[in-house]
């Protein structure tokens, strides 16, 4: 027998030579192509997307109420000081985020994606509806900022596993030339969230008189997500599980015995998690300055009324949600890389202008600086969520994305606002003149590091998902996929996925190496 061909100690498959591997290709067929229904992709990604705006209005509710829970949380004080404390309320909850990953992340790979996301549905409604229940800070002291601060631990660890489980579920749903559009949705889901509370908070703050809103307006938002919550809950019940998943249980109880520890797959996968950190990085540091900072900014800043800055932030979502879609496409059109390095390139020359134009403080030259800033910022909610998912093998998708996800966004995002307020505090007492200019700073030295990272991802439009084989909208569509991947000139056959599909049933072992059972003799050593 040649060496090439020598069987294995277990006599169950010949192994071969890192030569034979290159010769030898591993057959496509139509069982490998999963096609998934139109009306069960629209369900899924419809349920995942409002799941995901129940989320994140809970959320995002704490952003826009930053003053006014400073004042009903806190001891009168010196307001600036307030505000950074109450920032840091915000942050609080990114601190529990990395760990919320890493509880919900392996368990969505071992138990399937649906049942964590009915978790956390659960648990971010619970932490919500908390901080409108709890009395102020006048009515049972030190307590008040405790129970709070315990309220944004529960979002916190919910959050940890919402974004990653539902990029991870709509990814495996999506057909791979429309993944980039299918993904798209879920971050429209997260700006109606977030449009919905703001909305809700600038009606209170323009209809409610300022004594009325500190006393008990300010809770009506937070005890709406209970309700919320339940609406949520239910879609997310509803939905089935992703065929990626279900396909990967089939193939781990067939190979029970071979099963790899979640630990050595996540180390093997360092690069891409490192990856995934700066990707996460420049999109939470541009999208928290937008939608989260900026009304804070125009107001204590600026000088600007809150509703003002509130109102404008709103319009500025609407718009970005009518785009987000079309940028979906482009992605699935011209691959991802493209479209977040010119992401990048926006921020790093049009943040500085931008901001300079927030500063003019006229409703033009505001509502322009910050459109500007979302339509620059839509390069990666629109194309962050088919990304990010396809840098990691399914059988550790959803946790790996969680634990990267959550690490870089409560280093780097989360504390975006903290960051930035304390920055431009301390460089006005330092009598610095652009002590205003920060927010843009902050802003290009985030698209640098962004583009760094684009650089290094690999492109993965209209591929396959790791670990899983090619998914169609249609049946029709097999015949053309398998026609691709025997055709050695086509972008599939040339795919990062095909050069581990067609060897990935054949074990390779050096080619100077002795095969088991052999002698030096036979290997001529």
């Amino acid at each position: 027998m040649a060496p090439h061909e020598a069987r294995n100690q277990q006599g169950d498959r010949p192994l071969r030579t890192k030569a034979a591997a290159k010769r030898a290709r591993r057959k496509l067929t139509e069982d490998d192509v999963t096609v998934v229904e139109e009306s069960l992709l629209k369900r899924a990604v419809a349920a995942a997307a409002l799941g995901n705006a129940m989320e994140w209005f809970d959320f995002g509710i704490f952003a826009y109420l930053t003053v006014t829970i400073s004042k009903v949380f806190l001891p009168e004080g010196d307001p600036t000081s307030n505000l950074v404390a109450t920032f840091g309320f915000f942050a609080a909850a990114f601190i529990v985020r990395p760990i919320g990953g890493a509880v919900f992340g392996p368990i969505g790979d071992k138990i399937g994606r649906q049942k964590v996301l009915a978790l956390t549905m659960i648990l971010m409604a619970a932490g919500t509806l908390m901080i409108g229940l709890i009395p102020s800070y006048s009515t049972i002291g030190f307590w008040a900022p405790v129970l709070l601060l315990v309220a944004r631990f529960v979002q916190g660890f919910s959050t940890g596993g919402e974004y990653g489980g539902a990029a991870t579920f709509i990814a495996e749903y999506s057909p791979d030339k429309r993944r980039g559009f299918m993904g798209s949705w879920l971050e429209f889901g997260t700006l109606a969230g977030y449009v919905l509370g703001a909305s809700i908070v600038t009606v209170l703050q323009y209809a409610m008189p300022e004594d009325a809103l500190l006393s008990w307006g300010w809770r009506i938002p937070f005890i709406v997500a209970g309700p919320l919550g339940l609406i949520g809950l239910y879609l997310r019940l509803k939905l089935e599980e992703t065929p990626a998943f279900q396909k990967q249980q089939e193939q781990a109880a067939e190979r029970e015995s071979q099963k790899t520890p979640f630990l050595k797959l996540f180390a093997e996968n360092w690069r891409s998690l490192i990856v995934c950190i700066g990707l996460v990085l420049v999109f939470n540091v541009t999208d928290y300055m937008l939608l989260s900072y900026m009304p804070t900014y125009l107001e204590t800043n600026l000088g600007q009324n809150a509703t003002f800055g509130l109102i404008l932030i709103v319009i500025v979502m609407i718009l970005m949600m009518v785009v987000i879609t079309f940028g979906g496409r482009l992605s699935d059109r011209f691959g991802r890389r493209p479209v977040l390095a010119a992401g990048c390139i926006g921020f790093l020359v049009l943040s500085w202008p931008a901001l300079k134009l927030v500063q003019t403080g006229t409703g033009v030259g505001v509502f322009t600086g910050l459109l500007l800033l979302g339509l620059v910022l839509v390069t990666f909610t629109s194309t962050m969520p088919s990304t990010l998912p396809a840098l990691f093998p399914t059988i550790i998708r959803y946790g790996a994305l969680a634990i990267a996800f959550n690490v870089s966004v409560s280093l780097f995002g989360g504390t975006t606002p903290l960051a930035t307020q304390a920055l431009i505090a301390g460089a006005k007492d330092a009598g610095l003149s652009w002590a205003e200019d920060i927010p843009a700073f902050y802003l290009m030295a985030a698209a640098v590091i962004g583009l760094v990272a684009v650089y290094f991802t690999k492109e993965t439009a209209a591929t396959p998902l790791m670990g899983s084989g090619p998914t169609v909208a249609h049946e029709d569509e097999i015949a053309d996929v398998i026609k691709d991947y025997n055709d050695p000139t086509s972008e599939l056959a040339q795919s990062d996925w095909a050069k581990d599909f067609s060897t990935s049933e054949i074990p390779v072992i050096s080619g100077d190496a002795p095969t088991p059972g052999q002698d030096k003799e036979t290997t001529g050593a």
